[in-house]
């Protein structure tokens, strides 16, 4: 944490010749880069609307910011929702800093500078193209760390959009290029820094993900548009033995919620287990506040509980406040964990379940109390289809708990 603290003392605190001279970034998009090692670079866009806003561009998502502070030569960028901040000198139109993320004690380097271009595109058009489905297989030479996924991808020209599905969630907006056989994706949101590169040909694709500059992992894919992940629906489920689900945790105020409180008696009951650090779980509160906003007068009752990695109780609720102050969440936001968001440590909090295997997942309760079905992860609207099905499928679900 003492280079975390240094860091922001280091480039706020610096003073032009001027004390009092504030310089500040003129208005246009520009390239940012975060170092991912010595020869590596993650890179995404950003765009200066004015003094109180930018705005981050992951393909078809824009990331509204509105926390930034000038101070002297430098300028501090707080992103929405998540704890990860930027703070960099500005010299000459050019920014060079950090980004950091203070509760992992985690820092990538940062530069920008005025420029449209995410990736550098080559003017001749990619040897291939990879629009369609590819299953995907991540560090396939690890049996603990194996994991399989859905790359689901979208190419026009040299330019490609899409995302991996896993089973826990997807990777979300991801933004590259394809140029003759190489292939570069990245997407960045304040919470997560990935970038993936391969190569590839029409029916296969070998690479390597990097998440910050903490984790990497080969993947490798190949084509095939039959491949379905497990179905999301029986991953988790109730231990022999347990026939509902119980709780006791405390809410912004201090009081122990639990489902045998009043506001949930005799409703359909959604409990959601997330973080305030976790984008899909992010994506899935929107969606879920929204849909709460529109049938909260049908007995149905929204609970989520919080497994927040911050070390103090008092972050947690801070975050816990930001998140539904920033998303205009309306249901209850409950800590059930703080100090590590371990799914180990989730788990005994909430033995009935077999694991507690992603963040988030949601169960469904019916009127009865009886548990009815538990989604695990969320595919998000960076999924397309996916998402659309999944929405109609989640309202039929619930509107059918609703009319029993």
């Amino acid at each position: 944490m003492k280079y975390i603290v240094v860091i922001i003392f280091a480039v706020l605190l610096v003073s032009c010749k001027e004390e009092n001279k504030i310089v500040k970034l003129d208005k246009g998009r520009y390239r940012a880069e975060l170092k991912v090692n010595d020869t590596l670079g993650l890179p995404f866009n950003f765009e200066v609307v004015s003094e109180e806003e930018f705005q981050v561009f992951n393909a078809e998502e824009i990331i509204k910011i509105k926390d930034i502070t000038y101070k002297n030569d430098s300028v501090y960028i707080q992103m929405p929702v998540f704890e990860g901040f930027i703070v960099a000198k500005i010299e000459n139109g050019k920014l060079n800093g950090s980004f950091v993320k203070p509760s992992l004690n985690r820092v990538m380097d940062f530069t920008a500078q005025k420029n449209p271009i995410r990736f550098k595109t080559d003017k001749r058009l990619s040897k291939y193209n990879i629009s369609g489905n590819w299953e995907a297989t991540f560090s396939p030479n690890s049996e603990d760390n194996k994991y399989i996924a859905k790359g689901v991808f979208k190419q026009e020209g040299n330019k490609v959009r899409g995302t991996f599905r896993t089973t826990t969630g997807d990777y979300r907006y991801l933004e590259g290029v394809l140029n003759a056989n190489q292939l570069q994706l990245s997407t960045f949101d304040g919470a997560h820094a990935f970038l993936f590169t391969a190569e590839v040909n029409d029916s296969k694709m070998k690479g390597m993900f990097y998440s910050g500059t903490h984790w990497k992992e080969p993947f490798v894919a190949k084509r095939n548009d039959n491949f379905e992940l497990p179905d999301s629906n029986k991953l988790t489920y109730l231990k022999e033995g347990y026939n509902k689900v119980e709780f006791s945790f405390p809410d912004e105020n201090g009081n122990q919620v639990s489902l045998n409180d009043e506001r949930f008696k005799d409703k359909v009951v959604l409990i959601q287990i997330m973080g305030t650090w976790c984008p899909n779980c992010l994506d899935e509160s929107k969606y879920y506040s929204e849909f709460y906003k529109s049938n909260k007068n049908k007995d149905l009752e929204i609970v989520a509980l919080a497994f927040e990695y911050v070390k103090t109780e008092d972050k947690a609720f801070k975050n816990i406040k930001r998140l539904k102050d920033d998303v205009g969440i309306e249901y209850p936001i409950l800590l059930a964990q703080y100090g590590s968001a371990s799914k180990v440590k989730a788990n005994e909090k909430l033995p009935m379940l077999n694991h507690v295997l992603s963040y988030p997942t949601t169960i469904f309760i019916d009127k009865k109390g009886e548990v009815r079905k538990i989604h695990t992860g969320f595919n998000g609207p960076a999924t397309g289809e996916k998402y659309i099905a999944f929405k109609k499928e989640f309202e039929g679900f619930v509107e059918g708990l609703l009319n029993e």
